[in-house]
């Protein structure tokens, strides 16, 4: 199943490609900062025909068109642009993330990262790769020594959940923080040892569920933020090489 997904992840990412930098129509989902385009819905168009070819009795749970089908054992989670905004302003950070779940639990992960024409997949107890090459979370087990990365919701003039506080602790007591704009890139990341911790409030399912994966089968950890297991249908996640879990946990929950 992974070659399938990673092919039909990549024919999506090369409609993107295609779109890059062009004009194109612009829609608001709920405010200004929450953007779908039109090539948002041509990706996850063709990745839904595909699933309803391939795999006709599989459920679908996507960002733009919301559930399909009901098949209680296999449900794919689709992101067919994850971040939009990037795209929609020529900023090269975006990506194609699906997942996929049997029976609940999570079995199959890819995430396109297209301008680097980076494939990241990882199945369950199979470990994590970026095209083939197998994936690592960092060794670093210093908060202060961290590159962390996070982002913002949209409905961040609201300070949900503590954002900026926090936001603002995690740069006094790291080394640096970023923002990209691409939550399932931000989670690759954290797999590749590019950044060893990552934090975020209100996502949802498709922007976590391949990027879950991924980061657990490099060896890394997914939780909410008082350290208990984390499902993808819930909205504090804190992904980390594991090693500075415990001091990210304990900035999290001091504001």
């Amino acid at each position: 199943m992974i070659e399938k997904i990673i092919l039909i992840a990549k024919e999506a990412g090369e409609v993107l490609r295609d779109g890059f930098g062009k004009n194109f129509s612009i829609e608001y989902k709920t405010n200004a900062s929450n953007l779908v385009t039109e090539y948002d819905k041509k990706s996850e168009k063709l990745i839904i025909d595909f699933i309803r070819k391939e795999f006709p009795t599989h459920s679908v749970l996507a960002e733009e068109s919301g559930k399909h089908n009901y098949d209680d054992e296999f449900l794919w989670i689709i992101d067919p642009l994850d971040g939009t905004t990037n795209f929609a302003h020529g900023l090269p950070i975006f990506s194609v993330s699906i997942g996929v779940m049997k029976k609940g639990e999570l079995i199959c992960g890819v995430v396109y990262d297209v301008m680097r024409d980076a494939i990241y997949s990882a199945e369950k107890n199979s470990g994590s790769f970026c095209n083939e090459k197998k994936l690592k979370v960092s060794d670093n087990d210093v908060l202060r020594n961290s590159v962390l990365v996070t982002g913002f919701p949209y409905n961040i003039a609201e300070n949900p959940d503590k954002a900026f506080e926090r936001f603002i602790e995690f740069v006094k007591k790291s080394r640096a923080v970023r923002r990209l704009g691409s939550a399932a890139i931000d989670m690759c990341y954290v797999a590749e040892g590019v950044f060893d911790g990552f934090w975020e409030v209100s996502l949802n399912a498709w922007d976590i569920a391949a990027g879950k994966l991924i980061v657990e089968e490099a060896g890394g950890i997914v939780t909410d933020f008082y350290n208990n297991p984390m499902n993808i249908f819930e909205k504090q996640l804190l992904a980390s090489n594991g090693k500075v879990h415990k001091q990210m946990i304990e900035v999290l929950l001091s504001v």
